[in-house]
């Protein structure tokens, strides 16, 4: 029976190791492709230049591989020391989930100032050499989103030093359209409607979010 229990084990272990290997290679694979053939896409901040969909991806990716590939060898092994590690890993991504969520909702406020005013900086390299993540991120977003600027339209008259936007800003594309008149452009912030896109799906994130927590658990 003892036999029959460690073999148990040992299957469940490697089952674990073979998806999270498979998850981890799937997202590392994703980082990877986004970073050679966009750039930093969806490269925002101006203050953290690194914070890039490819890179968070790539990091995470790597860090599934890691403690999947900790976990299995530990259970095979049966090395103490590798399982012990392979739950003080999970322990510590559980506790920095719970932290960063905890943090967020304490400091909404400042976090929402904090990131208008680097959001609003980030605005002067749009369009600029060596930016072009942080130009094709704001072009998806104005197009997708349906918004302009990070609180209104006015916030590119500041980058062009005139009235003009961005041609994605438009209510209808064409070349050059941003230096028409305001009344063809959108009107609605970006920072505020991705907010509420975000909150209206809050239900779905907290749901994925739970269910991570207790798999990690």
């Amino acid at each position: 029976i003892n036999i029959w229990s460690c073999s148990d084990m040992i299957i469940e272990f490697l089952c674990f190791f073979l998806f999270s290997q498979l998850g981890g290679c799937g997202i590392l694979g994703v980082g990877i492709w986004l970073a050679v053939t966009q750039g930093n896409f969806a490269t925002l901040s101006s203050s953290f230049p690194s914070l890039s969909a490819a890179n968070l991806l790539i990091v995470t990716g790597t860090f599934v591989m890691i403690i999947g590939f900790v976990g299995c060898i530990g259970a095979i092994k049966e090395n103490k020391c590798l399982l012990l590690s392979f739950f003080i890993m999970l322990l510590i991504i559980f506790l920095l989930e719970l932290t960063v969520v905890i943090l967020f909702f304490v400091y909404t406020d400042k976090i929402d100032k904090y990131a208008q005013r680097d959001l609003k900086k980030g605005l002067h390299l749009y369009g600029t050499d060596g930016n072009i993540g942080l130009t094709n991120a704001w072009s998806i977003i104005q197009t997708d989103f349906r918004c302009c600027g990070v609180s209104n339209y006015t916030d590119w008259f500041e980058v062009y030093n005139t009235t003009r936007v961005p041609d994605s800003c438009c209510l209808e594309f064409s070349e050059n359209c941003g230096l028409h008149s305001p009344g063809t452009w959108w009107k609605a912030p970006c920072y505020e409607t991705v907010k509420i896109w975000l909150q209206e799906n809050l239900l779905a994130v907290g749901i994925f979010g739970l269910c991570t927590a207790m798999v990690q658990v």
